[in-house]
């Protein structure tokens, strides 16, 4: 069975991408995220489309903003949005999606930006996080939580540490509630555990060129519990697929269980030719 999970930054933008990547990748289980469409606007824009590829769909989505949805074709049963207890900003967003698929309950999630270290919306993060926290850590064994994490989970995950020092994505408070949801239900980053020492990134800013220097960070994960990582054949992130015209900003991450399609490839396809740079020698576009 191949997941995948992907911020596709405006569903509704993106079409054109989408439809001949699942084309071409074949997942058997899509978690998208920023959709930015009320439910009845994602499934008449793509809807047909998804059914005659064999899609089922859960979504949860809201105008303009947010919005995940859940695609599978090996069955879609007990579907779920939103968050039991979540809060809200201050309404409770479109952020959270989930279903039984293949035997495996898939949860895809959009964690709140954060915006700036302790802001109201960071701390709304802390809190929405803890919630996911709660629901995941009561549900069955076989269990996967894939989706913009909005959080660098180590500064492994970013280019350059220092360029990153007053932003959010890497404080110690974001990171330890990452850590918990792992810890609370025994939850793999089944991307590091099969790259351990790899640079390996999912997101890079349209600004400055930063695709093309890999100056990226890796905040789109795909995490698992025990039953399920060990099940892992294959785990890499889609680089193509932020290549050429109109992609999103992050790159699909793709994770095949039992079996690998296209052999045990990885981390990104295909690999960044820029180096590392040094560290100061670059700052993020909004600095």
């Amino acid at each position: 069975m191949r997941i995948a999970t992907w911020n596709v930054n405006s569903v509704k933008q993106r079409v054109p991408r989408l439809l001949p990547w699942l084309d071409q990748r074949k997942p058997d289980v899509v978690c998208l995220q920023e959709t930015k469409l009320t439910d009845e606007a994602f499934l008449d824009l793509l809807g047909s489309e998804l059914s005659s590829r064999g899609y089922e769909i859960a979504v949860a989505g809201e105008a303009q903003w947010n919005g995940v949805a859940l695609l599978s074709r090996v069955g879609l049963s007990d579907p779920a949005v939103s968050l039991a207890g979540a809060p809200g900003f201050p309404h409770v967003e479109a952020r959270a999606v989930s279903g039984t698929c293949g035997g495996v309950r898939v949860t895809s999630v959009y964690v709140p930006n954060g915006r700036v270290p302790d802001s109201d919306h960071y701390h709304y993060k802390l809190a929405w996080l803890a919630a996911l926290q709660a629901v995941v850590s009561s549900g069955p064994s076989d269990a996967m939580v894939c989706g913009d994490m909005n959080i660098a989970p180590t500064d492994a995950d970013v280019f350059d540490p220092e360029a990153y020092a007053t932003q959010t994505h890497v404080t110690p408070p974001e990171r330890a509630a990452l850590a918990a949801l792992q810890s609370s239900f025994s939850l793999h980053d089944v991307v590091r555990d099969r790259w351990p020492s790899e640079r390996v990134f999912t997101y890079w800013d349209y600004r400055a060129g930063m695709f093309h220097k890999d100056l990226g960070m890796r905040i789109d994960l795909m995490l698992a519990t025990a039953p399920v990582a060990a099940r892992v054949a294959a785990a890499w992130v889609d680089r193509h697929a932020r290549k050429g015209t109109g992609p999103s900003d992050h790159a699909p991450v793709i994770v095949d269980l039992d079996e690998a399609p296209d052999g045990d490839i990885g981390p990104m396809v295909p690999p960044p030719s820029a180096r590392a740079p040094k560290r100061g020698a670059h700052k993020l576009p909004q600095a």
